[in-house]
């Protein structure tokens, strides 16, 4: 909201708040000089000059094509030095009055008032500095005075000095330039406000803030590059336990012809409102407006007689078309394959984006995003989810899907956030997780991988349980991997997370289903329970769904209980251990104990942290079967009987004594089912160890070629298929499957592929 515009003798400004920051906003596109508050001294005085008008301002914002801002710590350390200022000014009797000390004082009163009227409005360091070196002066000829009789008046002008040296030297501007000040020359060194005065600078159509230039202290831990040509650094930063992950957008690249026709396509194009219906196809949407940007930059920019490339031109659209339709910054960040999670906390405005990095976990960032900018994505996001979000309805889940990327996002707003708008982004890995990957991240061993490919391909009902952020709904996507490809899948989500997508382009026959979401009752959207009902209706196929939070819970035991179990069923809840599972979904969901038992197995993720508390890393901690003989609490009469344990000792899982002497109902039902295993335990878990063996060998030759792409769902699922077929081979020449033979002859397979060129 503008407060106040005004013309002032100088410029014009106007003033607004923003969250609790009293924003400065002046005008200077007139001005011929960039803005530049350490660079230049007639944009320091000339700031100085608007800070008197406006002493509430906590935040300066010039604008001069681009937004150079001077955030509420640089503006303190500027209005420290107005306030000596205007105090001084006020004293004009005692430093500038008539010249009753004789011809001495003409000369002291030029001293002074160069001080004071110049160098404390260009140069307050020079101010400082000039101040210091004429008293250590005048003292010295004081000395000598007293042979002269000019004790008393040189008294009195070293008072003087010494009273504006004392104020000074107690600003926070001269605190801070003390370790610089060796060497310092009045009015031609300005090196020393630099290490001051660092403003953020952004694009005028960029309302996020971001601190582009490094910190001057950090150590560069790592860099690199995104795939549009951002340029991300990691800081680690003295004093801070979270790293700085330092981002610079290809915005911040384009050159000053570049930026002006770009920023003429925006004003072009921002005319043109997207309608709801647009959004609803946000990929169409997109297209469209990309190709419409690269024509009308073509044009512009012929027009002004500028040679633009196709590739200057591509990437001039795709950031017209991020500050138009797009999400601004938050899409160059979502293009970081290792940014895992985005937080943005309300108030909006008032401190950077916080991001979780794969391998430097949570960073601050040098973006800080702005309260319109975040009202924009509101407006988005619930026309692209049908969704609402206000006060009735205050919270938003929903997912944001860009070329590149996926995402999902919560959103929160008033009352249920005191203070407006606040995002959590929740990135998805562009390939869904698979288990070779896993074991290569020490979530799990290739044991648990084999054992829980068996599970899978024994058609069991899995239950991934988990804190938030533990990793178990990656677990779940990654065990779709492990679905032979002959099977139908159906997902159930109110979110849409699973890698439904990339399984459709690898072959699968694979459906999705978006249902309601429990947080948010709305008419305009199927039920969860219904969704799993009606999966039931549509033929023979391993049901999935992606978090089981309320009613669904009855439907999909439900479906377990009638018939689902022709194939695997899966799901995801939140508990920390067996129990805590067992006793949200009994006694939170209101599922009979009974039905409960459809459960053959749990699958806990969690966090495990460092000594220090500053590192923690997502693993599976146990693998657990649920026994059916319990009758009232699966805890007291050993319902749960683990099959694999978290030891923090090795971190690893390690396979319990009930697993190895094959002390396991589940495994047992399923060995039941096929005759080479019926009653033949050493058979199983010759199985299960074949199944690891193999798993581990992708990683293995990943490690030794160098080779990511083998551990991608791509080529891990051409791996499985070649698994179950080497089975059958091998079943057909000898009867039974021989688990040497078959590895055997699995590698020589995957020799070939290698051969051929992953």
């Amino acid at each position: 909201m503008v407060l106040e515009e005004k013309k002032g003798e100088i410029k014009d400004y106007e003033i607004f708040r923003e969250g609790s920051d009293t924003v400065l906003k002046i005008n200077y596109l007139p001005q011929s000089r960039t803005p530049s508050i350490e660079d230049d001294p007639v944009c320091m005085a000339r700031t100085m000059d608007y800070l008197m008008q406006v002493p509430s301002a906590t935040r300066i914002i010039f604008n001069q094509r681009r937004n150079y801002i001077y955030d509420y710590e640089q503006v303190k350390v500027l209005k420290e030095i107005v306030d000596i200022y205007k105090h001084l000014i006020r004293q004009k009797k005692l430093f500038f009055g008539a010249g009753e000390y004789g011809p001495y004082h003409d000369s002291w009163r030029a001293v002074l008032q160069n001080i004071i009227m110049n160098l404390l409005r260009t140069d307050p360091i020079g101010a400082y500095v000039d101040t210091k070196r004429i008293l250590r002066q005048e003292k010295v000829r004081l000395e000598k005075a007293e042979l002269t009789g000019d004790v008393n008046l040189r008294a009195d002008y070293l008072g003087i000095l010494n009273y504006i040296h004392n104020m000074l030297q107690n600003t926070t501007l001269i605190q801070l330039a003390k370790p610089y000040l060796a060497g310092y020359s009045v009015e031609s060194d300005r090196e020393i406000y630099k290490n001051i005065f660092r403003p953020m600078i952004t694009p005028d159509f960029m309302f996020t803030r971001l601190m582009a230039e490094q910190p001057m202290d950090g150590e560069i831990l790592d860099v690199y590059s995104l795939p549009d040509g951002g340029e991300v650094t990691i800081f680690k930063i003295p004093g801070e336990t979270r790293c700085l992950y330092h981002l610079i957008p290809p915005e911040f690249k384009i050159n000053e012809e570049q930026y002006e026709v770009l920023d003429v396509a925006r004003r072009a194009m921002i005319e043109h409102k997207p309608t709801k219906d647009e959004f609803l196809n946000p990929d169409k949407m997109r297209e469209t407006f990309l190709n419409i940007g690269k024509d009308l930059i073509r044009e512009l920019a012929e027009h002004r007689g500028i040679m633009l490339s196709d590739e200057d031109n591509n990437v001039l659209a795709k950031i017209l078309v991020r500050y138009t339709v797009g999400f601004g910054l938050i899409e160059v960040l979502l293009q970081d394959q290792k940014i895992q999670d985005i937080a943005i906390n309300g108030p909006i405005g008032e401190t950077p984006m916080f991001v979780v990095h794969g391998d430097f976990e949570e960073c601050n960032t040098n973006i800080i995003p702005s309260k319109e900018e975040g009202e924009s994505w509101a407006s988005k996001f619930r026309m692209i989810s049908g969704r609402p979000l206000d006060e009735a309805n205050p919270i938003l889940d929903t997912e944001l899907i860009l070329p590149g990327s996926k995402a999902r996002v919560a959103i929160i707003t008033g009352p249920l956030n005191p203070v407006g708008l606040a995002y959590a982004f929740r990135r998805h890995r562009d390939e869904p997780w698979t288990y070779p990957l896993f074991i290569k991240n020490k979530m799990m061993n290739p044991l648990a991988a084999g054992l829980l490919s068996f599970l899978i391909d024994g058609g069991r009902t899995l239950l991934f349980a988990g804190t938030r952020g533990s990793g178990k709904t990656s677990l779940l996507g990654s065990s779709l991997v492990e679905i032979m490809k002959r099977y139908r899948i159906i997902s159930c989500e109110d979110t849409l997370e699973l890698p439904v997508d990339a399984l459709r382009k690898l072959g699968y026959n694979i459906q999705s289903m978006k249902v309601r979401s429990a947080l948010m009752p709305s008419d305009a959207e199927v039920g969860a329970e219904e969704g799993i009902r009606a999966s039931l209706r549509m033929g023979d196929s391993s049901l999935i769904v992606g978090e089981i939070r309320s009613k669904e819970a009855k439907a999909l035991y439900e479906a377990m209980r009638v018939g689902a179990l022709a194939n695997v069923v899966a799901g995801t809840v939140h508990g920390a251990d067996p129990y805590g599972v067992y006793d949200r979904i009994v006694n939170d969901l209101e599922v009979p104990k009974t039905s409960f038992k459809a459960t053959d197995v749990i699958i806990i993720t969690n966090q495990v942290k460092s000594a220090d508390g500053l590192h923690k890393w997502r693993r599976v901690t146990q693998i657990t079967e649920v026994r059916k003989t319990w009758e009232e609490d699966p805890l007291r009469e050993r319902g749960f009987v683990d099959l694999m344990i978290y030891d923090s000792k090795t971190d690893s899982l390690k396979p319990t004594d009930a697993l190895l002497n094959g002390d396991s109902e589940v495994l047992k039902a399923i060995a039941g089912g096929v005759k080479d295993w019926a009653g033949d335990w050493n058979a199983v878990w010759d199985n299960i160890l074949l199944r690891a063996d193999i798993k581990n060998a992708l990683v293995e030759y990943s490690e030794k070629l160098n080779n990511q792409t083998i551990l991608e769902a791509g080529f891990i699922v051409k791996a499985n298929d070649a698994f179950h077929q080497t089975c059958e081979s091998v079943r057909e020449d000898l009867g039974y499957i021989d688990s040497k033979r078959t590895f055997f002859e699995w590698n020589e397979w995957m020799r070939r592929q290698i051969k051929k060129g992953v």
